[in-house]
């Protein structure tokens, strides 16, 4: 009997299936063995080496395993094609094996990884096994190591400092950073108003809008170019200030009014290359509104049941295998036109790529949907798409921008039309790619039916959305992208930041928390810093560092600031929103708004002398219920998310995660 151990259900399941008698399969459950979770774990004075202990639960599987491998023939280490699933082959090798040490029994054990779970790949990766890859499972203790040092040593001088329950960690206090760093740019920008300045305009019986770009030889347009604390921001706005203004220049309009000049070009449109792990987070979201957590939720049902390749990739690179069969299914369902005349190839642009993987693709692409949940059949229809469209022909657009001058004025129209939809054809169209200007030609004289003009004002730079937030994780090479979804999970939970109309906005105590880390230990929360150490990790993980010299120069100066910062800092508060209402427990202190473990309460301001505390009630202010009329106020899901209900629950059941519309 031959026995193959992966670690989850689904996937034995699936492994199953293709496998005939002979074969045993068992799952780990995830981790066999980790880090402590009550103690540190780490002994930094004999080269930093992991105490791991058993996880707990983890005591009746290991026996199965331990068992099971005692009558087999051969062992095969299944578990997924990256360094967790390396670190998780090794410790299940090394709890079985008499702790490494047992030279003929290793023998018996071969590590085999397949980057989809179909008959031919998981057959192929049994007739090619291989040995566990050391480096991998070094990068991975090191990244344990790293931030169980971080956690385990920042997060009590939070609690001396700050407040107790405060945790800290390498990329979640960086994440916070972002957010808080953004909110400030918002906050300190300083909006101006301006006016935009459109015509009307009839070729027979067609009209079209022109917009002002010229005016008595002056620039109409400006471009404001903002630094931010990643990257910069890009402002546009006119050069017209006041309506005054505006109506100055309108009424020195006069006819005649002709065309000057038609540019017309064709454009190709390439299609995107298919999804990574962090595009498929940011493509859920802004398809579905998905969260990362839930988008890898469903990615790996969709993995384990062996119908998308491994989804836990910087790749965006397709198999030769797998671009013939997307080929064939083009030919069979757009017809030759849309195929081109070689393959599309991709290059990845990510910082730091890790192993090399395929991008995230359907196993057999002539199957376009799924039968499972809703989540997942929308998730393997979007990466469908865009791994079938990655490899279709250009979309072919022609753009028109015909310019009419009256004297000193110019206008622009801008018109474009689908020449060929090509990759379109796969993804659906946008919207928006179409818009038609009637036949002008240079000479011609158009009839001005009204000008108009309508008040903008500039906009600070957005709020970070999920994702937008893990484009400039990746970009930034803050973390994985297999760890986005736990970061920013955790940074909620912590209350460190809360999402509002879909956007993260820090709160009281993540703004305390960052400058606090930010003033004291700027080097843990530095951008370039953070990057650094991913990519000593993935030299680590690629044989060119030693993971205990890597930890040894970083651990000496960040332990020595520690201890400086426990001795020498003083106690920072939490500052608290004020309410104006007196406690009606004392009648001394004013009710004011805190953060807790489990979000806003409100409480006394003598607190500890007076122990007050109530849940707080956040009213939207105009809001109605559209059900019963009552006032809307924000609640919070067992998990923390906020939704929108009314104040007459449980009377009125009415709720919605969308805010409603001011009465």
């Amino acid at each position: 009997m031959k026995l193959i151990i992966v670690e989850s259900p689904t996937k034995a399941q699936t492994l199953t299936r293709f496998l005939g008698e002979g074969y045993q399969v068992l799952a780990t459950m995830g981790h066999i063995r980790d880090l402590p979770k009550s103690k540190l774990g780490i002994d930094v004075e004999n080269g930093f080496a992991p105490q791991y202990e058993i996880v707990p639960g983890q005591d009746k599987v290991l026996s199965q395993i331990k068992k099971a491998s005692l009558a087999a023939s051969k062992i095969y280490l299944a578990t997924d094609p990256d360094r967790e699933g390396e670190a998780i082959a090794y410790h299940v090798f090394f709890m079985i094996s008499n702790k490494g040490k047992n030279g003929s029994s290793q023998r018996r054990f071969l590590r085999i990884t397949f980057h989809e779970i179909t008959k031919s790949a998981v057959e192929s990766a049994l007739n090619r096994p291989g040995e566990i890859n050391e480096n991998l499972v070094e990068a991975q203790t090191a990244r344990r190591v790293l931030d169980r040092l971080v956690g385990y040593k920042l997060s009590p001088v939070l609690w001396k400092k700050i407040r107790r329950g405060l945790s800290a960690g390498r990329v979640q206090s960086v994440t916070v950073r972002l957010i808080v760093e953004r909110e400030r740019e918002i906050s300190q920008f300083s909006s101006c108003r301006y006016w935009r300045i459109w015509g009307e305009f009839l070729k027979g019986r067609e009209d079209f809008r022109a917009e002002l770009v010229s005016y008595q030889g002056k620039k109409y347009e400006i471009k404001e170019r903002k630094d931010l604390f990643v990257s910069s921001y890009t402002s546009t706005k006119t050069t017209i200030n006041s309506r005054k203004e505006a109506e100055q220049i309108v009424a020195k309009f006069k006819p005649p009014y002709l065309v000057d000049r038609v540019e017309k070009k064709l454009r190709s449109r390439h299609p995107l290359p298919p999804l990574t792990t962090s595009t498929m987070q940011q493509a859920a979201y802004q398809a579905f509104n998905f969260s990362s957590k839930r988008t890898m939720r469903a990615a790996q049902q969709l993995y384990e049941k062996g119908l998308i390749t491994y989804h836990r990739t910087d790749s965006v690179s397709l198999a030769r295998e797998a671009i013939e069969g997307a080929r064939r299914v083009i030919i069979k369902g757009l017809g030759r036109e849309y195929l081109p005349g070689k393959p599309n190839f991709y290059r990845t642009t990510t910082r730091v790529a890790q192993e090399a993987h395929e991008a995230i693709r359907p196993t057999d692409f002539s199957k376009d949907k799924v039968s499972l949940d809703r989540d997942a059949d929308r998730l393997y229809r979007l990466i469908w798409q865009r791994a079938l469209a990655s490899q279709v022909a250009d979309a072919k657009i022609e753009t028109i921008s015909a310019y009419i001058v009256s004297g000193d004025y110019i206008f622009v129209a801008r018109g474009r039309r689908l020449v060929f939809r090509g990759f379109l054809e796969v993804i659906g169209s946008a919207g928006g790619e179409e818009q038609i200007l009637p036949s002008l030609l240079v000479g011609d004289q158009l009839e001005a039916r009204k000008f108009a003009f309508e008040e903008a004002k500039t906009l600070p730079p957005p709020r970070y959305s999920e994702g937008s937030l893990i484009a400039v994780l990746e970009k930034e090479g803050i973390g994985r992208p297999s760890t986005y979804a736990p970061t920013i999970s955790v940074i909620q939970s912590r209350h460190y930041v809360q999402k509002q109309e879909g956007k993260f906005v820090p709160t009281a105590l993540g703004l305390t928390t960052n400058d606090f880390l930010v003033k004291f230990f700027p080097k843990i929360i530095d951008l370039p810093f953070t990057a650094q150490m991913e990519e000593n990790l993935d030299e680590i993980a690629n044989g060119k560092k030693k993971w205990p010299r890597v930890i040894k120069v970083f651990y000496q100066p960040f332990i020595r600031e520690v201890n400086k910062v426990e001795k020498e800092a003083k106690r920072v508060k939490i500052p608290v929103e004020k309410t104006g209402k007196i406690c009606p427990k004392c009648h001394k202190g004013e009710l004011v708004i805190r953060t807790g473990r489990f979000g806003k309460f409100l409480s006394c301001s003598r607190f500890p002398k007076c122990d007050y505390t109530a849940p707080l009630v956040e009213k939207v202010a105009g809001a109605v219920c559209p059900d019963c009329g009552g006032e809307v106020v924000i609640r919070r899901t067992r998990k923390g998310r906020p939704f929108y209900g009314c104040i007459n629950y449980p009377k009125c059941r009415w709720a919605s995660w969308r805010k409603p519309e001011k009465s």
